[in-house]
């Protein structure tokens, strides 16, 4: 009993003191995970529970770990990771050599010994992957080229890491039978394949019948998917592979499945608390009194962290043809240390290779670097603008990325814009292709871009909130612009753009709040969509126009599912 007094008192403090701070942060509109960090320094330096063996702080934010690259696997679409194969490869690899070397050798100039100096060094070259997927979630741009960038160089480091770690400490599993001790990398290979082959084999044979037998109860779909997740989980430990690799293949193996947006709504409250708690545990890890000895080295990495590193990313990417906002967001993204970092760390200090200031040096620059990137992506399109003659340097004169280039001649006059194709946009573009209406289209989204140029649509990869990419729109000339971006920055840049071009357009924007369509208005908006309100309009239209038949209802359920059905894209 009293254990368990135990773990409500610490659920307590740490959820109520991550509450409190994130009052205080929200207010500043800064990132939560930058309350939750604080929360954890302040833990560890007031010290008000054990937190070594704090189950609170321990096993449950592995759980968050598990939950969010279940996610990042769920919206994954292996094929156009494999498609920005070359670019994924040579950014990830080329940064995590050039930064393992860099950091041994500040290391060493500090001091440390060499092999400290190595797992330094390879802590210094690991980004967050739960960090990056948390944000790109909150701002809804894991669907953007950025974000499938972002996410395949890190994804890519979660593999070289795991690698790493396996070599360090040639994990055992039930499998072992010798092989793991005398051919360890061969052992590490073949339970690789075991898990794909598991992975994709019950994805095809069984989870399909599965989750539609479950999918008439919310619930036990729900719980359904749960179970899936730690029970493939479980499977990757006893293979001796980690949690974020067991997590991230059980959602890649639900990605095509016709449920997987309904799991995504039923779990993410479930995320988002584990989360919280994993994101407490990091800030928890810095040892204080150790602090005074690797400052020189948290100072050094920090930097390090949050301008090397994506200069780094910038020089690369850079020569593969993107442009310079989508390489700036990849970088940015990617300016932090990572939770893999701290785990390389305290393997070595298990072995008794680092010593518990290195292993604060580290924790403490993950901390401070998550903190200061998550805030700079946050204000991204702030620094974009400031810096941008600076990242323009590292853009590729003449060559651009199949990706980012329009289809054809785009030079129309009086001509639709719709920025956004995906769900409410699909229906419109319907609308002008049947019209015969010159339109030109702007998205975000490689997939959808690609499948537009494949019909023969004028078509532009680029985000609203890139200033460059107003002028590939020929807004001057255009008789019609909609935009269906909820972000009311994007929204209101454009306003202001137009009015500065002297554009006559009229313009159609979508607000999420009514707060929103004011500011929208006042800055010059024809005509302001929310969602809530025009849903409530045709409801209260419809009822008018079939009361009290509700045939409607019932011949319309078809149709509608029909466009549920193809995948979430209404031009398909």
């Amino acid at each position: 009993m009293e254990g368990t007094n135990s773990l409500f008192l610490q659920l307590a403090v740490v959820l109520g003191l991550s509450a409190a701070l994130g009052f205080i942060v929200r207010s500043f509109r800064l990132p939560l995970l930058v309350s939750y960090l604080v929360a954890g320094l302040l833990l560890s330096l007031f010290q008000v529970f054990d937190i070594s063996h704090s189950e609170v702080l321990t096993f449950m934010p592995e759980i968050g770990i598990a939950l969010v690259l279940f996610f990042v696997g769920m919206e994954l679409d292996m094929k156009e990771i494999k498609n920005l194969g070359k670019p994924i490869i040579a950014a990830g690899l080329g940064q995590i050599i050039f930064s393992t070397m860099a950091g041994f050798v500040i290391a060493q100039a500090l001091g440390f010994s060499e092999g400290e100096s190595f797992y330094l060094g390879a802590g210094l070259a690991f980004s967050s992957t739960i960090v990056v997927v948390k944000l790109l979630l909150e701002k809804k741009d894991l669907s953007s080229l950025y974000g499938k960038l972002g996410v395949g160089i890190l994804l890519l480091e979660d593999l070289v890491a795991v690698i790493l770690l396996m070599v360090m400490t040639v994990g055992s599993s039930f499998l072992d039978s010798g092989l793991q001790s005398n051919f360890p990398l061969v052992a590490l290979f073949i339970k690789g394949a075991i898990l794909m082959v598991l992975a994709f084999g019950l994805a095809k044979y069984v989870l399909e019948t599965v989750f539609t037998a479950v999918a008439r109860s919310a619930e036990l779909l729900f719980l359904s998917a749960v179970a899936w997740c730690f029970v493939f989980v479980a499977a990757s430990l006893l293979l001796g592979f980690s949690v974020v690799i067991g997590a991230f293949l059980a959602g890649i193996a639900l990605a095509n499945s016709p449920f997987h947006f309904e799991i995504q709504g039923k779990v993410k409250p479930l995320r988002d608390f584990f989360v919280t708690l994993f994101f407490v545990y990091l800030g928890s890890q810095v040892v204080f009194q150790h602090l005074g000895s690797v400052l020189p080295l948290i100072l050094i990495f920090t930097v390090y962290a949050l301008v090397i590193k994506p200069t780094i990313f910038l020089l690369i990417l850079g020569l593969f043809g993107f442009r310079k906002h989508t390489i700036f967001n990849t970088a940015i993204g990617l300016s932090q240390v990572s939770e893999f970092s701290l785990i390389v760390m305290v393997v070595g200090f298990n072995l008794g290779i680092v010593s518990q200031a290195a292993l604060t040096a580290m924790a403490l620059t993950g901390v401070i670097s998550i903190i200061a990137s998550s805030i700079m992506i946050t204000y991204s399109k702030i620094i974009y603008k400031k810096i941008v003659p600076v990242v323009s340097f590292f853009e590729r004169g003449g060559f651009v990325h199949q990706l980012e280039s329009v289809l054809g001649d785009v030079s129309l006059e009086n001509h639709v814009i719709l920025i956004g194709a995906h769900r409410m946009g699909g229906e419109v573009i319907k609308f002008l292709k049947r019209e015969k209406i010159p339109f030109l289209v702007l998205d975000f989204n490689p997939r959808v871009i690609k499948k537009l140029i494949e019909e023969k649509v004028h078509a532009l990869y680029g985000d609203l909130g890139d200033p460059e990419i107003l002028d590939f729109l020929n807004l001057e000339n255009s008789k019609l612009i909609i935009s269906t971006a909820a972000d009311i920055d994007d929204n209101l840049m454009l306003l202001s753009e137009l009015k500065r071009r002297k554009a006559k357009a009229i313009t159609i924007l979508r607000a999420s709040s009514p707060d929103e369509a004011e500011s929208l208005y006042k800055l010059g908006a024809d005509y302001v969509i929310l969602p809530e309100v025009v849903s409530g309009d045709f409801v209260a239209q419809v009822l008018k126009d079939h009361w009290p038949e509700m045939k409607f209802f019932k011949d319309r359920s078809e149709i509608e599912l029909n466009k549920l059905s193809r995948n979430h894209l209404a031009f398909e």
